[in-house]
């Protein structure tokens, strides 16, 4: 875990994946970028770069490119290319994918008194997104997982600062738990 509470990019995925996606490890796709000067170069100048000039799939070229940030201090765990920060939380339960977005929504709603800004059930990946106060807001999502499974997921995005990371996550877990079986219907 970061010192903010939440994972850093490497504490998802395994170095062994990424030797297998890549052809190299972390360290060894970090030792190259600082050969090249990539810790003057913005995010998407690196991420091109992995993906363009080293054949590295654009997925992983992000993802090895958020763990050099993090690793060499130009990014924090939790927080965007645009400064802000986020941080998110899944779950799976029994149940279809438009009755679980639909729970979770009705959660959200009545935790934190906002209503939907916009529920979108048809889409490839259903979303619901709900506006909060200084621009932040939360996103959740559901999307099946096969076997009358959904996985249901919430973000909570455009936050000022880092400081509060680990509560955020904690509340969002909380909102996740009330999803219950019997509310998915």
């Amino acid at each position: 875990m970061g010192s903010r509470g939440v994972g850093g990019n490497a504490d998802g995925i395994g170095d062994d994946a990424v030797v297998s996606a890549t052809g190299r490890t972390r360290d060894e796709w970090f030792a190259l970028l600082d050969a090249a000067g990539a810790a003057e170069w913005k995010h998407q100048a690196i991420a091109n770069w992995l993906a363009r000039d080293q054949g590295v799939d654009p997925w992983w070229a992000q993802g090895v490119t958020v763990g050099y940030e993090q690793a060499r201090g130009i990014r924090s765990p939790g927080q965007r290319q645009d400064g802000t920060f986020e941080v998110s939380v899944t779950r799976t339960i029994a149940g279809d994918v438009e009755p679980a977005l639909r729970a979770l929504a009705a959660v959200v709603t009545a935790r934190t008194g906002v209503e939907p800004l916009a529920l979108n059930l048809s889409a490839k990946y259903p979303t619901a997104r709900f506006p909060l106060d200084g621009g932040e807001f939360v996103l959740a999502s559901a999307s099946a997982r096969g076997a009358g499974k959904t996985s249901i997921g919430l973000t909570r995005g455009r936050m000022p600062t880092g400081d509060d990371l680990a509560e955020a996550k904690q509340t969002l877990r909380g909102w996740l738990d009330a999803v219950t079986i019997e509310s998915v219907g």
